[in-house]
């Protein structure tokens, strides 16, 4: 009994997370180290800093440009707060620049451009980093280092805030840990990719037999399925997580995840009304290319080069495809062995694939057509 309220709680929570499903929430810092000087750009999500400090003046739910420049020396104070730069072991004096508004894959973002004088040429860069993690201890802070024609990259989270660069000991093992983390992290907070996952799921474990559902006579029958499902979703969305990343196919962001969030629907609205010719290994390679295109957003606007860019999208899809197996480690035993009770049929997967397919509903209304910011003289 307790096994089964456990997986109800689960499709419970995983329908009552927000709208915002998609994109987890990260800042973008780019560093340009030349001697004793350092020039940054800093986007942050308009989102995050409603959330911290009010952008929204007169509360109507609805950003315009009039409110964040207003509000701009509020943003700038707030975020350099909470960023210290340090030149091999000397604090760096930080000042604030212009800032402006840019539209990243998944909502606008202020740019905070500012610039740190160091006492002398550096060498040993130290940064600590503690944006948002008061109010978000989820937050990632994702850094592209460039000096001297080298770049360098890092991933700041709560449990990491502090770090030291030196151009001639980088670690590429670390780098490549660290977007593995950001991989699996990422697979396990995208909620619309997890639902996707469960909806073509959920029915591995059962048969269609004369317009019902029966259990799966044995589990190699529901393994071989969910391998399918899994090595199709894997092989599709690691196509298109490369060819973005590499800058060889761009689509739209807004297309992209409106249309994920439609993939989600159509998957679990199959498990209600199922159409025959749809085979689910197949809808998890045709969809897999949109969510591929949705992995991508994570590193497109890190304007990574070289071997950077290759460590990085190595790292970040071996964690996706990590984190994807731990779900498919935790779902399949248990649905197997719930697979013939009314329970897993009625609840778990009509009343899950239900509540699935009405929230991947409202986020599709949201992403297409609901902005994120009115335009400027608003």
């Amino acid at each position: 009994m307790m096994t089964r309220l456990g997986l109800l709680l689960l499709l419970v929570l995983a329908c009552m997370r927000p709208a915002h499903a998609h994109k987890p929430s990260d800042s973008h810092l780019v560093l340009d180290v030349q001697g004793a000087e350092v020039e940054g750009r800093w986007d942050i999500a308009l989102r995050d800093l409603d959330a911290a400090i009010g952008l929204d003046l007169d509360g109507d739910g609805a950003l315009t440009w009039g409110e964040v420049r207003a509000r701009h020396g509020a943003i700038a104070a707030y975020a350099l707060s909470r960023l210290a730069v340090s030149g091999d072991g000397q604090a760096c004096r930080l000042s604030a620049r212009e800032q402006l508004v840019d539209r990243h894959t998944d909502g606008a973002y202020t740019v905070l451009r500012f610039h740190a004088a160091c006492a002398r040429p550096i060498r040993a860069l130290d940064l600590d980093y503690r944006l948002l993690f008061d109010i978000d201890p989820q937050h990632k802070g994702l850094l592209r280092l460039g000096r001297t024609g080298t770049v360098q990259s890092a991933i700041f989270g709560n449990d990491h805030q502090r770090q030291r660069f030196i151009p001639a000991t980088a670690s590429r093992l670390g780098q490549f840990l660290d977007y593995l983390r950001n991989g699996a992290w990422h697979i396990w907070i995208g909620y619309d990719h997890i639902l996707f996952l469960l909806s073509l799921l959920l029915p591995a474990v059962l048969l269609r037999h004369e317009g019902q559902w029966r259990a799966a006579p044995a589990f190699r029958t529901a393994a071989v399925d969910v391998v399918r499902i899994v090595t199709a979703f894997t092989l599709a969305h690691s196509l298109t997580l490369s060819l973005a990343t590499l800058q060889l196919v761009s689509l739209p962001s807004r297309w992209v995840e409106s249309l994920i969030a439609a993939s989600v629907a159509v998957a679990a609205l199959n498990n209600l009304w199922p159409l025959e010719a749809l085979r689910r290994w197949a809808a998890a390679f045709v969809f897999g290319l949109l969510h591929g295109f949705g992995f991508a957003s994570v590193l497109a606007d890190l304007g990574l080069a070289g071997q950077s860019q290759a460590l990085a999208l190595v790292g970040f899809n071996v964690g996706v495809e990590l984190g994807q197996l731990a779900i498919v480690a935790l779902f399949l035993p248990l649905a197997y062995h719930l697979r013939a009770t009314a329970f897993y049929r009625r609840m778990v997967l009509t009343g899950g694939s239900a509540g699935i397919a009405l929230l991947a509903m409202v986020w599709l209304v949201e992403r297409a057509f609901a902005p994120l910011l009115a335009p400027p003289g608003g």
